[in-house]
């Protein structure tokens, strides 16, 4: 026997995007997608229903299953302006709650129109118990929608031979993502930080990790894109690639402040901030600044080359007419007719030297410029060492041995974060397997400009450089850590098929 389960979608049309900020629909749609849908069903319902709650913890034990789906027509996802939620007034007040002056968000609401509206979902060798069957079957009945709350669906679990195969739906294909052993308490916490950090009712935290199954031999994906924004040094003092975590927090401000000077203060996109409409940080990935240094190569003295902006996976933001207007406004053309950004510290930046720096936009390195290539850091590869240590997210508590594996515990941790595979080998160390780059810590009696300058928000923290061995080829960049947002806890290939040279 084999269980199904049928999600009819009853407009004819499936509103899910294949990621934040995606301008592509997730056809056929992901079993980890319809998972979180019966555990919402299970949660409006007042998480009252124990057999429901053990039929999930089966469903999350079983393996991933084959997927039936017809081929489809994908909608244009053009970009829309929504506001965002009702701001806090205070007891000032404030015109933002007010339509005239309500903030707009940029957003895109890819959809696509199937040859026909049915999928299944086959386990081949599930064969749950009546009592299992019964409350995934209550479940699947009352999940009125699957991703979108516009694609509304009819849900249905049932029992079949395994030779019954009805191919109108098409033949069936393996699943890219599932969940696994733990997701519902995993879905459970979540939901519990969001009800104690907004005081309400809400749905479970969006971007909490997935496994994401590949087929054996194939590469696994990456966080983020392997399209960049190339900002190449070209004039003013570059401190050293210890500081480059303060410069990159540093740059973000300013592409920031080219929104507010182009008139697009109150619009500016969340993948940019990092921040809500509210000014709370963001639960949804988004933009990375990696330094880009002379590494990794004999004889390399780790002097920096520059920056490079890194959008999250599936992002179209470069493209963004918005984000062109931010960035014209914070590079004015020169009479040789080159834009440049000029970085300048913020005035009260603590534990940082000045600093004043030009950096020319661009797409493509220029030639013969290796350390500003992109795909030094894309391989696919299972193995990377890190240039820049990683920024552990939480304080380390033992000593000796037992320091060492929490630290190991932590970095596996950051990878399983980003729905990464679990890493076969993880070796931390104060030094970096990569020439050119600096210990993660100083000596005891070394000057403090040695050590590595981090933004306020990080400074207390931990750092750590580690080697880190997956059971699969693994695509880039690795960003790993509490830091990846600003360069911090990136990884070079050491068996990248481009064959980058390392120390």
């Amino acid at each position: 026997m084999s269980l199904v389960l049928e999600i009819e979608y009853l407009t004819g049309v499936c509103v899910a995007a294949e990621g934040p900020e995606s301008r592509q629909p997730e056809w056929p749609p992901q079993p980890d997608r319809a998972f979180s849908a019966l555990v919402a069903t299970w949660g409006v319902c007042g998480e009252e229903d124990a057999a429901q709650a053990q039929a999930l913890e089966w469903l999350e034990k079983q393996p991933a299953p084959s997927i039936e789906a017809s081929a489809h027509r994908p909608r244009m996802a053009p970009v829309s302006f929504v506001p965002p939620n009702d701001p806090e007034s205070g007891r000032k007040g404030s015109l933002t709650v007010l339509p005239r002056w309500r903030r707009r968000q940029p957003r895109r609401f890819p959809a696509t129109r199937p040859d026909y509206p049915v999928i299944r979902m086959r386990w081949s060798d599930a064969e749950p118990d009546d009592q299992t069957l019964n409350a995934l079957q209550a479940l699947a009945a009352n999940t009125s929608y699957v991703g979108h709350s516009a694609s509304l669906t009819r849900c249905k679990f049932d029992r079949f031979d395994r030779e019954e195969m009805n191919t109108a739906s098409g033949e069936p294909v393996g699943a890219r993502k599932w969940v696994y052993p733990g997701r519902l308490a995993e879905l459970r916490r979540s939901y519990q930080v969001f009800v104690q950090t907004n005081g309400l009712r809400g749905r479970p935290l969006p971007g909490t990790p997935v496994r994401q199954e590949t087929v054996p031999g194939e590469e696994f994906p990456h966080a983020f894109e392997d399209r960049w924004l190339l900002l190449e040094h070209v004039g003013g003092q570059m401190p050293d690639l210890r500081a480059s975590a303060v410069v990159a927090k540093t740059l973000r401000d300013t592409l920031l402040s080219g929104y507010r000077q182009a008139g697009l203060g109150d619009r500016i996109p969340e993948v940019i901030s990092g921040h809500t409409s509210d000014g709370r940080p963001t639960v949804h990935p988004h933009l990375a600044i990696i330094p880009l240094a002379f590494t990794g190569y004999p004889y390399a003295d780790g002097h920096m080359m520059g920056f490079a902006l890194v959008p999250p996976r599936d992002s179209v933001i470069l493209d963004d007419p918005g984000f062109r207007k931010a960035l014209r406004a914070i590079s004015p053309m020169t009479d040789s007719g080159q834009r440049i950004v000029n970085i300048r510290p913020q005035r009260g930046v603590r534990d940082a030297a000045t600093f004043s720096i030009d950096l020319s936009p661009r797409f493509e390195p220029p030639p013969g410029r290796r350390s500003l290539e992109p795909e030094r850091y894309l391989g696919p590869a299972r193995t990377f060492a890190t240039v820049t240590p990683i920024v552990l997210d939480r304080h380390l508590k033992k000593k000796g041995e037992a320091r060492q594996a929490e630290i190991e515990a932590q970095i596996a941790g950051a990878c399983r974060n980003l729905g990464l595979p679990e890493p076969e080998a993880v070796v931390p160390d104060k030094h970096s397997a990569i020439e050119g780059t600096a210990p993660a810590w100083p000596s005891g009696n070394a000057p403090g400009w040695m050590r590595w300058r981090l933004p306020e928000a990080l400074r207390s923290r931990q750092l750590s450089h580690a080697v880190i061995r997956f059971p699969q080829p693994v695509r880039g960049p690795l960003l790993l850590g509490a830091g990846r947002f600003v360069g911090m806890g990136l990884g070079l290939p050491l068996d990248s098929a481009q064959g980058v040279p390392h120390g």
